[in-house]
């Protein structure tokens, strides 16, 4: 079988939900490869291993493409990029190490659990203090970090969590996701 036909497919089916419902295809795309990967014969004590991998190289390449256009239009709160960006990125690697040190086994049940909770922040309509605003250094440093390891844990981007995060302190929708864009 022509497994590139498959996963050209199984990217325009992700593009087009994520596109359509405006989320991130990550999780999305570490389902669908785990089920592919194992049709492969991948070895099963490292399919999601793989499929986490695979989901977080491509998010490199849509986010670029995402920042452009968020940037253009003026929707990217440098000044928390900036801020974040040295945690986002420290998280992040500790969270590959975290994974890769992880029996699949937990690391499934991690993200199964991360599926949910998602799900549950979707439908729960909570609203901020008006007097809320974005934490501090400190205060963002570690909540980059959280998201950093939390990504590398479900092979997402961090919108998931730094969106929610923004809206929270009273960043507009608009620079919140054009944040998430560039973190």
């Amino acid at each position: 079988m022509e497994w590139w036909i498959v996963y050209l497919l199984m990217g325009l089916f992700v593009g087009f939900l994520a596109g359509m419902l405006g989320i991130g295809g990550g999780l999305i795309l570490v389902t669908l490869m785990v089920f592919l990967f194992r049709l492969q014969g991948f070895p099963a004590d490292r399919v999601l291993h793989i499929a986490l991998g695979t989901a977080l190289t491509s998010i490199v390449f849509t986010s670029i493409s995402s920042l452009r256009a968020h940037h253009r239009h003026g929707a990217v709160r440098w000044d928390i990029v900036k801020m974040a960006a040295p945690g986002l990125v420290a998280g992040t690697l500790l969270g590959a190490v975290v994974a890769d040190r992880m029996a699949s086994k937990y690391l499934a049940i991690f993200f199964v659990a991360f599926v949910y909770c998602a799900a549950v922040q979707m439908f729960v309509d909570m609203k901020p203090k008006p007097t809320r605003t974005v934490p501090g250094w400190a205060g963002m440093s570690v909540a980059a970090i959280i998201t950093g390891i939390v990504s590398s844990l479900v092979g997402a981007g961090g919108g998931l969590l730094s969106i929610p995060l923004m809206t929270m302190c009273n960043v507009p929708m608009r620079n919140a996701v054009g944040t998430s864009a560039a973190l």
